[in-house]
């Protein structure tokens, strides 16, 4: 029926007939009539496709399907049961062709229409060429690339290429293409080759000047230098009539030079004097450039008010419920400008406020932020907080990723780092990125992190930095600008906005509990009155106890019954003063504990409060397993918080980290006793802050605390230190604290951002696998090059100059007789070197010093004298700046004659350099008395005199007083000046000086090989022709004004290459490491085994090379992860671990390939002993972790160790990550056995209160 309705042909319409249509509706069925014109075709219109829409799958039948019906998703290589009981029911075919299945090739043009721009009539198709075709994350570093697959969308993956870092020069295509076909950009004025490959000698296309040979008599120069002078005999002519002088002497012109013959005239014009040489072209210097560069680091000003703040932002993105500091306003109208800002501010000032703000303002644009912290515990405590205010908040860390498509993501920094290399496609959207506590860049182990992040960072993405107040703020926000090309507006606090007392606090009971002395005023004034009434009254109770009970065993020792004393006397007084609740930091774990325990009979909360923690508490640990909740330490948490009293340092449990955490936020902890970790970026609400100890070790050594350091909670306003307890070092009795110690602690400088940066094989490897990449780029932009780089553009424009005045030069004869005249002046320059090394060892030896004394005739050559004799008076005692007062034979001036040089020709003969002949004045002999340095003293004569050397000084000062001036030299003086007159005319060929090695008796390597050297220069000089030729003067003259800006063209393009890097040979050093173990090839083109190390966030170098020597294969689960425990564990533990033959075995041979990499770094040439690298691999937990991975309860395994709860928490969290990274090599080199090993032993230890989800996440 249906072809039979499309064959049916409708007759034509009449005029009469309603232009109508059918039309049909949706699928339902139903039709509309239309105003439209007839078809012949009875199928009516439709306002849908034909047929039904397209629809998904439900959920369970897409499961059935995909994973129960279809087995081709089942890994090959899996040994389980239930998988191998699948596989007996499905059979599984296997197709070798999907092996060669290969994409197709992207199309590289498209096809565009041409029409007619009036009628729009087609009238052709031209092909055009697409660019950024082919473009993929494993080829190309560009934004325009599509993204890759979803599972990689956020962490990215190891063969991803990074997007290209902001503020560097990004190649184009064309650029591309020139290099790709080896093409250079060729000159065709200056750049074309004037003898051809394979020939001597060529054609000089140079314009050269018509005149004859120097050596022959041009009469077209003596033409011209005759029309020369005509010519400015008219002008001076014309000029004198003009002014009605009289007619002046021709002499004023040029005249021309007296010759004997025509030759020698012609050779004279022909070779230009000395004097016309063209000055040297000194660039400009780096000082001169600072003031003409931008400036990247723009300093805020927060002094005045911001009045129009709300006129420029009428709707902000964010509004707070109170009225915002000027620091903030204006680092908010900077964020709306799209700048990058640093805001340095003290503690509890508000910096977290322009976090806020961008966030807010990345939602606003539908773009993302990123948030970065230190640690992992701040990054859970920031994504509570940011979660409350915004909602769209994720979390990324090693183990947790919560909702990883918001629109503000927290993370640490090595995540964030993980991301940049790895290519992730969250970067594209990426906004905002918020460092908040910068002045972790500090940190040795981690600081390096930071400063790869904001170099790799592309140039889309702007930067907020957060930071306590440093000192250098300027200086490293130049440096961010400088290497991101864009600038830094800068934002500092003057003043804490909580005013700090600070006091010391010497009580040990309740009589004594209000000896609370001041130190530190709310305006930061040092009260030295407090200081020593507190030492007073500490004084006074001694004596008192040594009248009543004799002297103490141990003056300066203390007991825990002592310190118990201490605490609950401070504590006491600080209840009554209302200045609960109070942070008592102590700088060790294990005295945090005991001062906790000592305080059994304090109680500090009410009935009310005790029920509140009570049932928070519990509420908390019912997450936890029935054995962890009878954890010791949990029955000791529980009751210390009932009682209003914390612990918190990193040897207790997370999750009970967080409990105390919480409970102090909110008032319910009054006493916390914590580490210098708990104030790193955690708002409590502490009204007081107490050190017992101002010395801290800082894992080498004991030493002061710093006042970076010093880093209070907010909302705090006392400080006290407490004068009695035991010091943290054992080793000493505790030290008085002194009035120095004291006040470098409150009121020192805070410490400078300082660049921790160094190379690791994680960082070389990533970048050499991008070919476009280069690690010496990285090295030049670090922080630790900064001051070496800053003056780059300075120099490069040096560069430019020198080059050009270099070009402009005439060239230097080298033929005949001048033909060794290169190689005369590099033998005069090393001489002079030679000889200027040699004196100033001499001068700054002890023998040479000694020789140095008053009486003794020397040769002093400088400016304005020339081997002129000189007898020394008096010897400065400033070792660094040691200056000789000398009386010195010189010519009489004339009144008012300035002293010029007496030194020989300026072109150095082998005559004037081997000549030791003293200078004698011409005229009347006469003196002067100078101080000069030590490079001014040429020679150590072996002449001494003596004389009255105070007489002649003060005769010398007294006639330079205008009273005195004409008076006659006194009697001393003369007889000094007569003698030095009288050693000039008897030793006219020079007086012997002192050898340095036969006199003074110097036997040092270098000085007897400097002796050699200059005897061996001094023959040399008399082999030389040049000296002989007649133009030497002048041919000299011009080489050495090449050679001097040839050398500092030199200097200046070392300045800005790669040779000039100071981690350079490190960076060698490493790429000989990687190409011994086939990391990288010859090529640096990384290898299989450089591609497994990439995987690897720790020890890549360890961890690979286990993996390639199957160490790990034949291992059970639970020995491979007790033995990969040694990776991640770096605490000292005195138990030893019973552990089994084959785990024995397997630390023999972690041990044996240990030595094997530091055996082979030392043979590079790297400094870390194999010692030291074996002994960073510690096993002290192999024991823990094998019972663990076997199932024990934790209660168990922590009777195992001395080794505190929390650090074996820790350990064993990132002994989970290490894990995932062996099961990633394990992919990538194709080892099925060993990747599902590590999957079933990641397995094995994730489980219980180890992996306790964070309280903050919930």
């Amino acid at each position: 029926m249906e072809s039979e309705t499309d064959r049916m042909v409708l007759p034509p319409m009449d005029r009469y007939d309603l232009p109508l249509s059918l039309l049909q509706v949706g699928c339902s069925g139903s039709f509309e009539l239309i105003s439209q014109e007839q078809t012949n075709c009875l199928v009516p219109h439709s306002t849908l496709p034909q047929g039904l829409p397209p629809f998904a799958l439900d959920l369970i039948s897409e499961v059935e399907r995909r994973f129960l019906g279809d087995p081709e998703w089942l890994p090959i290589h899996n040994f389980e049961n239930a998988f191998q009981k699948f596989n007996k029911v499905f059979s599984r075919s296997q197709c070798f062709d999907s092996l060669l299945h290969v994409e197709p090739s992207p199309v590289h043009s498209t096809l565009k229409v041409v029409r007619n721009p009036t009628t729009g009539e087609l009238l052709d198709f031209q092909e055009e060429l697409l660019e950024d075709t082919g473009l993929s994350s494993k080829n190309s570093l560009s934004l325009q690339r599509p993204p890759g697959p979803p599972s990689q969308g956020v962490r990215g993956s190891t063969t991803n290429y990074p997007f290209w870092p902001g503020g560097m020069d990004e190649p184009n295509l064309d650029q591309i293409k020139k290099k790709g076909q080896l093409e250079e950009d060729i000159d065709f004025d200056k750049d074309l080759l004037s003898v051809p490959p394979g020939f001597k000698k060529g054609m000089d296309f140079r314009k050269k000047d018509t005149g004859a040979p120097p050596s022959s008599l041009s009469l077209l120069s003596l033409l011209s230098t005759l029309d020369d002078i005509i010519d400015l005999g008219q002008e001076e002519e014309e000029a004198g009539k003009g002014k009605g002088g009289g007619k002046e002497e021709l002499s004023t012109g040029k005249t021309l030079p007296r010759s004997n013959s025509l030759e020698e005239f012609g050779l004279q014009s022909s070779v230009a004097p000395p004097e016309s040489v063209l000055p040297i072209r000194v660039p400009p210097s780096p000082e001169a450039g600072e003031r003409e560069r931008e400036r990247w680091a723009v300093p805020v000003d927060i002094n005045s008010p911001c009045t129009d703040f709300y006129k420029r932002i009428p709707e902000p993105a964010f509004k707070w419920p109170f009225e915002l500091d000027v620091f903030q306003k204006q680092a908010i109208l900077h964020l709306e400008n799209h700048d990058s800002v640093f805001v340095a501010a003290h503690t509890s000032a508000g910096k977290t406020v322009v976090a806020e703000y961008a966030i807010a303002l990345s939602q606003k644009h539908m773009t993302r932020t990123i948030y970065t912290s230190p640690i992992k515990a701040l990054s859970n405590q920031k994504f509570r907080d940011f979660k409350t205010t915004f909602q769209d908040v994720g979390l990324l860390t090693g183990d947790v990723q919560l909702n990883p498509e918001a629109s503000c993501l927290i993370m640490t920094t090595e995540i964030l780092r993980s991301m940049l290399y790895n290519g992730s496609d969250v970067i594209r959207d990426l906004e905002w990125v918020v460092f908040d506590e910068v002045h972790y860049i500090n940190d040795a182990e981690r600081g390096v992190v930071w400063e790869e992040v904001l170099i790799m960072l592309p140039d889309h993405v702007r930067i907020i930095l957060l930071s306590a107040t440093v000192p250098n703020t300027l200086e490293f926000a130049d440096w961010i600008g400088r290497i991101k090309q864009k600038q830094i507006f800068v934002i500092s606090t003057v003043k804490r906005p909580v005013p700090l007392e600070h006091f010391l606090y010497t009580g040990n009971s309740n009589k004594t509990q209000n000896e609370l002395f001041l130190l530190l005023d709310a305006n930061a004034n040092f009260l030295t009155k407090g200081y020593y009434a507190a030492v007073e009254a500490k004084k006074e109770r001694t004596s008192k106890h040594a009248q009543s009970f004799g002297a103490r065993p141990g003056a300066h020792s203390s007991t825990s019954s002592q310190d118990r004393s201490i605490w609950l006397s401070l504590l006491h007084s600080l209840a009554k003063k209302d200045q609960l609740p109070v942070v008592c930091f102590t700088f060790s774990r294990s005295r945090c504990d005991e001062n906790a325990r000592g305080l059994a009979t304090l109680d500090l909360t009410s009935s009310a409060e005790k029920s509140e923690t009570h049932v928070f508490f519990q509420k908390c640990i019912t997450r936890l397993k029935g054995s962890d909740r009878q954890l010791p330490q949990v029955l000791q948490m529980s009751d210390l918080l009932k009682r209003g009293v914390g612990v918190h340092h990193s040897g207790i449990l997370p999750i009970l980290k967080e409990v105390v955490e919480m409970l102090f936020t909110r008032g319910l902890v009054k006493v916390l006793f914590a580490t210098e970790t708990f104030a790193m970026g955690v708002n409590m609400p502490a009204r007081t802050v107490v050190f017992d100890s101002i010395r801290k070790h800082d894992g080498t050594a004991f030493r002061d605390l710093l006042p970076g350091e010093r880093q209070l909670p907010r909302h705090t306003d006392t400080v006290c230190v407490t004068w009695g307890a035991r010091a943290t070092n054992r080793t000493r009795s505790p030290r008085t604290c002194s009035t120095r110690d004291l006040h470098k602690m409150m009121l020192g400088k805070p410490t400078l951002l300082q660049s921790q940066f160094r190379l690791t094989y994680t960082m070389i490897l990533n970048l050499l696998r991008v070919e476009a990449l280069r690690v010496e780029d990285m090295m030049k932009r670090s922080f630790s090059e900064f001051h070496t780089r800053k003056h780059t553009k300075v120099h490069e424009q040096g560069i430019s100059s020198l080059t050009q005045s270099l070009s402009s030069l005439p060239e230097v004869e080298s033929v005949g007789q001048l033909s060794d005249l290169v190689n005369y002046y590099a033998a005069v320059q090393e001489l002079t070197r030679t000889r200027a090394a040699l004196q100033k060892r001499v001068m700054e030896s002890v023998n040479g010093m000694k020789a140095l004394s008053a009486g003794r005739v020397v040769l002093v050559t400088n400016s304005v004298h020339s081997n002129a004799l000189g007898l020394i008076l008096q010897v400065s005692s400033d070792a660094t700046s040691r200056t000789f007062t000398t009386l010195v034979l010189c010519e009489r001036q004339k009144e008012g004659e300035r002293p010029e040089a007496q030194r020989g020709a300026k072109t150095p003969t082998p005559e004037d350099l081997l000549s030791t002949r003293v200078f004698l004045p011409d005229g009347p002999c006469s003196h002067t008395v100078e101080k000069l340095k030590a490079e001014d003293i040429s020679s150590i004569t072996v002449k001494t005199l003596r004389i009255n050397a105070e007489r002649i000084i003060d005769d010398y000062n007294k006639r330079q007083m205008p009273r005195f001036k004409l008076d006659p030299p006194g009697q001393a003086v003369t007889k000094a000046t007569q003698e030095l007159l009288r050693l000039a005319e008897s030793n006219p060929g020079g007086i012997t000086p002192l050898d340095p090695v036969n006199d003074l008796q110097l036997k040092d390597l270098d000085v007897v090989e400097g002796s050699m050297r200059v005897r061996q220069l001094q023959e040399t000089l008399q082999t030389f022709t040049c000296a002989h030729s007649p133009k030497f003067t002048q041919q000299y003259a011009r080489l050495q004004q090449r050679m001097v800006i040839q050398d500092e063209l030199e200097r200046l393009q070392y300045l800005i290459s790669d040779q000039s890097l100071s981690l350079l040979p490190q960076y060698q050093q490493r790429i000989n490491v990687l190409k011994t173990l086939k990391y990288v090839d010859d090529s640096c083109t990384v290898q299989l085994k450089g591609r497994v190390a990439c995987e690897i966030s720790n020890h890549e170098l360890m961890v690979t090379e286990l993996v390639f020597e199957n160490v790990l294969s034949d291992l059970p689960p639970e020995e491979i992860a007790a033995l990969l425990s040694c990776l991640v564990f770096q605490q000292k533990t005195q138990v030893t671990p019973e552990i089994s033959t084959s785990l024995q075995q397997g630390v023999q041979r972690i041990v044996s390939v240990a030595e094997r990499i530091a055996t082979l770094q030392r043979d590079c040439g790297m400094n870390e002993s194999v010692e030291d690298f074996v002994a960073q691999f510690k096993f002290g937990l192999l024991e823990v972790v094998h019972c663990w991975a076997r199932g024990l309860p934790f209660s168990e395994i922590a009777q195992l160790t001395d080794v505190q709860e929390g650090i074996v928490v820790r350990c064993i969290q990132r002994l989970d990550e290490t894990c995932r990274d062996v099961r990633n090599a394990a992919r990538i080199i194709g080892d099925p056995v060993l990747y599902a090993k590590m999957e079933q032993a990641s397995m094995m230890i994730k489980r219980d209160i180890v992996f306790a989800a964070s309280l903050y996440t919930q």
